[in-house]
């Protein structure tokens, strides 16, 4: 990298469309980078002899190579290089927090490489030159279902099907995608480049199936006998719930409640679901569900958003107990608060009151932790929020338990699915991969694991022969 752009070249600051246009409509909110602009901001990469941005990335990818190929204008090489360890750029491009940019070299004394931002315009560019499929040269003769096609299962599905495996992905929804499909806003991510992925999938041999419910042990069994491996990639759909009075109260709902009914009216489903136009909306948690509640509160209309977050407010820079390059455990501000709304932090919900059987208001107090992480309620500070909805975005606890207790698969602690390293489970031939294994996490780390077990079942079905007559793995 001949350039060095770091140290005259500041940070280009996001690109978004104005507040006043975007919230009528569910359109993307990003902008992309000028093509000058692209390679000024490539440049900025240190090309560092130890590049620590691969520390912070769970997938490994390669970014100085590709930002050396951005700066020098060489774009579909930069995209293979790109889609070496990354199955899916055009999504984490999008929505991926970017943990390398915590880990840039450069961010130790200035603003971090926009490393997100070249990813999705180098993801971009393939997208519009057309995803050229990767058929394998051979076929093993092997065959594996996956069950779930969010992240995990996708990249899981592209990889085993690379390596010459008849694979066919299972979804219980009427679509492909699962949360990528209907628990992201379209703001934050149009499902063109999602659909285009597909496409490219389905040209490499992967078969799609819909409305597959494998809703217990029985399920699992059938499926067991027709393929010669199955993997679980039903992530961690089961919502944290608010254990107070008022909970059953109308007008009180799991965040994916609302956002899902939205996602399917902007792809032409005529349907109600839940809209909150007109009204006073609360939104009880503090991270990228709840953001997306917000935003999708404004688009519909709503009179006043705010959202609530029990845990204090976090710093505005990096705390000395936090060096880097580890995650920095600072405020964040997505476009969704950007476009109104009020926040606030350290507000424990105590009660949800309500009126001929509907909620109207939120009781709450406020809270404050010791150094030990300690929570303590604070005399003094009830307060009393009006509201018309309350929605529940709290996270998730792990995968659904009816389903993963139906499966009769050893579980940890945490009540997730329990594998080994290459991701096979309790059961023989069944592998699990993704947020049922790990919890609720971000999307890079999902591909990532739906990669590894890729391997990992690729080496079971290429090494033993007896795998179909129930060889444990």
């Amino acid at each position: 990298m001949a350039e060095r752009g770091f140290l005259t070249i500041g940070r280009a600051p996001k690109r978004e469309r104005p507040i006043p246009e975007r919230v009528r409509d569910h359109s993307e909110v990003a902008l992309p980078l000028a093509p000058d602009e692209l390679r000024e901001q490539a440049s900025r990469c240190m090309d560092c002899g130890i590049p620590f941005c691969h520390q912070g990335c769970p997938l490994g990818n390669v970014i100085p190579e590709w930002n050396d190929l951005v700066q020098r204008g060489r774009l579909d090489e930069a995209a293979v290089v790109l889609a070496s360890t990354n199955n899916f750029p055009e999504i984490t491009g999008r929505v991926c927090p970017a943990p390398c940019e915590a880990s840039c070299v450069v961010a130790l004394d200035g603003d971090a490489v926009t490393i997100k931002e070249i990813e999705r315009s180098i993801a971009e560019h393939a997208v519009g030159a057309g995803l050229t499929p990767r058929p394998a040269a051979i076929t093993t003769g092997k065959r594996v279902a996956i069950v779930g096609s969010g992240p995990a299962g996708l990249a899981c599905a592209q990889e085993l099907a690379r390596r010459g495996h008849a694979v066919t992905l299972l979804e219980r929804d009427d679509r492909i995608g699962g949360l990528l499909r209907y628990g992201i806003p379209d703001f934050k991510l149009d499902r063109r480049v999602l659909d285009a992925r597909l496409a490219q999938m389905a040209a490499e041999g992967v078969r799609f199936v819909t409305g597959a419910h494998v809703d217990g042990r029985a399920a699992l069994d059938a499926l067991l006998a027709a393929h010669d491996a199955v993997v679980l990639a039903i992530g961690a759909r089961a919502p944290r719930d608010l254990a107070v009075p008022g909970r059953d109260l109308d007008g009180v709902h799991f965040a994916m409640d609302f956002l899902t009914p939205q996602n399917r009216r902007n792809a032409g489903e005529e349907l109600e679901g839940i809209t909150v136009t007109g009204e006073r909306v609360i939104v009880i948690g503090g991270g990228d569900t709840g953001a997306d509640c917000v935003g999708t509160s404004h688009r519909q209309g709503a009179a006043a958003v705010v959202q609530l977050e029990v845990m204090s407010l976090p710093a505005t820079t990096r705390s000395r107990d936090n060096p880097w390059p580890a995650w920095p455990l600072v405020l964040r501000t997505s476009s969704s608060h950007d476009e109104g709304g009020t926040r606030d932090w350290a507000v424990l919900t105590k009660s949800l009151r309500g009126e001929a059987g509907r909620v109207t208001a939120l009781d709450a107090i406020r809270v404050a932790f010791d150094a030990g992480g300690k929570m303590r309620e604070l005399p003094g500070t009830e307060l009393s929020i009006a509201c018309d909805r309350v929605l529940l975005a709290m996270g998730f606890v792990g995968p659904e338990a009816a389903l993963a207790d139906a499966l009769g698969l050893a579980r940890d602690a945490r009540g997730n699915i329990r594998t080994d390293a290459a991701g096979a489970t309790s059961a023989p031939r069944v592998f699990a991969a993704g947020d049922a294994v790990r919890g609720q996490s971000l999307v890079v780390w999902a591909i990532a694991d739906g990669r590894r077990v890729a391997r990992g079942v690729h080496a079971a079905l290429t090494a033993s022969r007896g795998l179909r007559e129930g060889a444990s793995l």
